[in-house]
């Protein structure tokens, strides 16, 4: 589906790319002229088994959080095909000569429509796993979103995962979620002594979300439904990652429309305590963690978020999102952020998983600055 952009945002996506590229060595691209097929390089013949065990595609891969992951699979020694979504971007990339004419340290690019299954296949054919990235965002819309993109979404998350199923290569899938698709209910108890927990087994309501026009929250948890649906009963590996409003350097100026869309109703999030906010460069080891444990236990889905929004930090997220608070709301004071939320966040699973590998967990984090 592909996030629509400026060509002058998309300009500077490139060179934030170019810089965060050069730091792996000069990390470059290689595009196929011919929109379809997937790229191809030649690979010594003691190299090709080896490679072909760690090459993996990424749809929406120049989005915030597409590129973080991206990047951060070049760390970890895989080969990488990034699906782009139209030959427009395709031909911006090549104006800023990022390309050669072969594809250098572990990178390629695509061309796949996300609605189209064909292109799909031809994309993912010869990759062992895929991460599903991609999402749908209208920047001239009041809210980002509308109703009508989240019916594409979900239907673009059923034809990827139906890709990753007809596609022999494919055994693994790492779809990118929302932890919206787990926060929006309507029949919680209000008078429990106890905070209510949310994690992975929580799902929004759809009905509520209508009810509602939380549509970004709606085109989340239908996307994430769908693609569940899809991949039940086969024997494709599927994880999902639900990250909280990505944040992270430059999330401003990259991430702006996709991050207040996520906002709608964020008033109510922050009240109930289940306003939070993940760094881009966690959610995207998040991404490659869970990835490489679908092998041993990893399965299902995995909240991703390093801290909650207090009310007193809210209004400087609004502020550099530019959002305006609404006329008469009061602003936020101590004791107000002491006040008990009715629902706590809990992203254990994740938690366990990372400190596995890593010493750290995430809930661990200090809070820190959103840029």
């Amino acid at each position: 589906m592909g996030v629509l952009r400026s060509t002058q945002s998309l300009e500077a996506e490139v060179e934030e790319m170019r810089a965060a590229l050069l730091l792996h060595g000069g990390a470059g691209f290689g595009a196929r002229r011919s929109g379809g097929a997937a790229a191809k390089r030649v690979a010594r013949p003691e190299e090709a088994a080896g490679a072909e065990a760690r090459t993996v595609c990424v749809t929406g891969g120049t989005s915030f959080v597409g590129f973080a992951v991206v990047d951060r699979l070049l760390r970890h020694g895989y080969n990488v095909r990034l699906a782009l979504e139209t030959q427009e971007d395709l031909d911006k990339l090549r104006e800023m000569e990022m390309f050669g004419e072969n594809g250098r340290d572990g990178v390629w690019t695509v061309m796949a429509n996300v609605m189209d299954p064909v292109s799909l296949h031809e994309a993912f054919d010869g990759c062992v796993g895929v991460f599903h990235t991609s999402s749908l965002v209208d920047p001239g819309g009041i809210s980002g979103y509308t109703k009508h993109m989240a019916r594409l979404e979900a239907k673009a998350a059923e034809l990827v995962v139906e890709a990753c199923v007809r596609t022999e290569s494919v055994r693994k899938c790492v779809f990118t979620s929302s932890l919206l698709a787990c926060v929006w209910r309507q029949n919680y108890a209000s008078d429990r002594r106890l905070p209510t927990t949310i994690d992975e087994n929580c799902w929004s309501d759809e009905s509520f979300c209508r009810d509602n026009k939380l549509w970004f929250s709606l085109g989340k948890t239908m996307a994430e439904k769908a693609a569940w649906r899809a991949a039940r009963g086969t024997d494709l590996k599927l994880v999902t990652i639900c990250p909280a409003l990505v944040t992270g350097p430059g999330f401003r100026r990259r991430n702006p429309t996709p991050s207040i869309a996520y906002l709608k109703g964020a008033h109510t999030m922050l009240a109930e305590g289940l306003l939070a906010t993940a760094n881009v460069e966690r959610v995207a080891e998040a991404h490659v963690r869970v990835y490489e444990e679908m092998n041993g236990t990893a399965g299902g889905r995995y909240i991703c978020y390093d801290h909650v929004v207090r009310r007193a930090e809210f209004a400087e997220l609004q502020r550099q999102l530019g959002i305006r608070a609404p006329a008469g709301r009061a602003p936020a004071t101590a004791e107000t952020d002491d006040r008990a939320a009715r629902f706590e966040l809990c992203n254990r699973k994740l938690t366990a998983l990372m400190s596995a590998r890593r010493r750290c967990t995430y809930d661990a984090y200090l809070p820190e600055p959103y840029e």
